[in-house]
């Protein structure tokens, strides 16, 4: 039977040479787990103020993005969650599910629900919401970023109130994991959202620890306690009053200077900084990380050694410097050393004659490289860094074009991009390796497709041992490793800061549980 799963390593004992974020020790993304604001017995009341990265476009938790860097915070907040992975060791906990098991190696699944769930209207949650929200995610009109994920359900039958049948288009052994990393966690009443998308917005109905109060578009949400939510005790909080910045100096400047006490970072820079403030460095260590997409659809980089000479000429250790002031853990391996998956596969090498013998041969073949790279507000430091690099070989021309964050969704889709920033970070690899570099996924920015890698991947999804697993992605890091579609820069920083904020506890994704946050008055 398919249940939870070990997808880190984890040692027990706090002697261990491997110890995994345990005893308050540094992880492998260099932040600090378990800290000492986390510990106490929580205290009811008050309202946290808490910062976010990305502002919603709306509530509705289909188009809501379950990461750090989108709105996983106040999706967690306003829904709830049917299952959690654990931060530390990447198994499947339970919430408002019981379990989500297979007995057929990942064919079918079966989810049960705690008895009795209400929505924040005294509506049921029961297996009929759950299967018209998984239902709705499948809708491609819908364009929710979680419908590669729900797409693998081919159907969901219901059983009885708190049963839900699951039948998936190919088997997957991780299944649950991929439910709680994605909009498939978060749970409607299925009335509210047949009212229309404005009717939602006024009066989201979910089962989360919150419910909204007020929402100012280009200002604040106001949240106040779910006196239903089904844990009681918590929420211990009263309310949450959350607000969003762009950019990282400002949010660490809010919360050292008082102004919040709780935000979401994911750059390293701005870690550092406020761990150096005094605040509290809640991290979540992952593998992969935050890389320079090479579009393998167009030239030049249709090219294969125009995306070897560009991934030879670039310096990451430099780009460190350069855009994190040394303070990222480059990502040279696609696994961390304490994943049960890691090789020593190196993803990238530094080779400046090699990449300008390179540069000179497209030339000589009426191939120059030129290309432009496309920045969002976020990545300019990074863009003019490659630029400046680049700038020193010969026969490579670059341009940079910055656009705003509204416009990510027409980059992404038309494809029109050259060179951009994308991220797959991961306690288990799937589903984000397999969403990023997989030919049949629509989130694969590199467009690249290779059937050798494609092969890998899907072993890597479908076997049950880990051994099995370690295998199909050491062919995964050959490949990227010998094709180039990606230059890995850095772990991506999944970190929770705060001051004053105990009970701060991370899901596998890096974002707090609201649920669980409480101030020490």
């Amino acid at each position: 039977m398919i249940r939870n799963r070990r997808v880190l390593a984890v040692v027990a004992s706090c002697c261990a040479a491997l110890l995994l974020a345990a005893c308050s020790s540094k992880s492998d993304t260099g932040g600090v787990a378990g800290g000492a604001q986390s510990s106490g017995k929580p205290v009811q009341g008050g309202t946290l103020r808490a910062i976010e990265i990305s502002e919603p476009r709306n509530l509705d938790p289909a188009l809501l993005q379950n990461s750090l860097q989108g709105t996983a915070f106040l999706g967690n907040a306003l829904y709830g969650n049917l299952m959690v992975t654990n931060e530390k060791t990447g198994a499947l906990e339970y919430r408002m599910a019981t379990d989500f098991s297979s007995t057929d190696g990942g064919s079918t699944y079966t989810l049960k629900l705690k008895a009795g769930l209400k929505f924040s209207d005294g509506s049921a949650l029961d297996a009929a919401a759950v299967k018209y929200d998984w239902d709705r995610l499948r809708d491609a009109k819908l364009a929710s970023d979680s419908l590669p994920y729900a797409s693998v359900v081919k159907s969901a039958t219901v059983v009885d109130a708190t049963t839900l049948k699951v039948t998936l288009t190919r088997p997957t052994a991780l299944y649950g994991e991929q439910v709680a990393s994605t909009a498939m966690n978060w749970i409607a009443s299925p009335a509210a959202l047949k009212k229309g998308e404005s009717s939602f917005d006024k009066a989201p109905v979910g089962a989360g620890p919150f419910n909204l109060k007020s929402w100012t578009r280009g200002g604040a949400l106001s949240l106040v306690k779910n006196t239903t939510y089904y844990d009681a005790p918590k929420p211990y909080l009263d309310g949450i009053t959350l607000t969003t910045s762009t950019d990282p100096q400002q949010r660490v400047n809010t919360l050292s200077s008082g102004g919040a006490d709780l935000g979401v970072e994911v750059d390293w820079e701005a870690v550092a900084k406020a761990k150096a403030a005094g605040l509290t460095a809640e991290s979540v260590p992952s593998g992969g990380g935050r890389f320079l997409t090479l579009n393998a659809s167009r030239a030049p980089f249709d090219n294969l050694k125009a995306r070897q000479a560009v991934s030879e000429a670039i310096d990451v250790d430099a780009l460190n410097a350069a855009v994190y002031d040394g303070k990222a853990v480059v990502a040279d391996t696609l696994f961390p050393k304490k994943s049960p998956y890691y090789n020593d596969v190196a993803l990238h090498t530094y080779d400046k004659a090699g990449a300008q013998k390179l540069f000179d041969e497209l030339a000589a073949e009426g191939k120059p490289v030129s290309f432009t790279f496309t920045a969002f507000p976020t990545d300019k430091a990074l863009a003019e860094a490659v630029q400046s690099q680049l700038s020193a070989y010969k026969n490579v021309t670059v341009k940079i074009n910055t656009v705003d964050w509204s416009e990510s969704g027409k980059v992404y889709g038309q494809k029109q991009y050259d060179m951009l920033t994308s991220t797959a970070f991961f306690l288990d690899p799937e589903p984000a390796l397999s969403a990023a570099f997989s030919s049949k996924s629509p989130r694969n920015a590199t467009l690249l497709a290779d059937a050798q890698l494609d092969a890998a991947l899907a072993k890597g999804a479908s076997a049950s041992s880990d051994t099995a697993r370690a295998a199909a992605y050491k062919t995964v890091s050959e490949r990227l490793a010998a094709l180039d579609p990606a230059v890995f820069i850095a772990r991506t920083s999944q970190t929770a800061l705060s001051k004053g904020v105990g009970g701060v506890a991370l899901d596998g994704s890096g974002s707090p549980l609201p649920a669980e946050l409480w101030l020490n008055k």
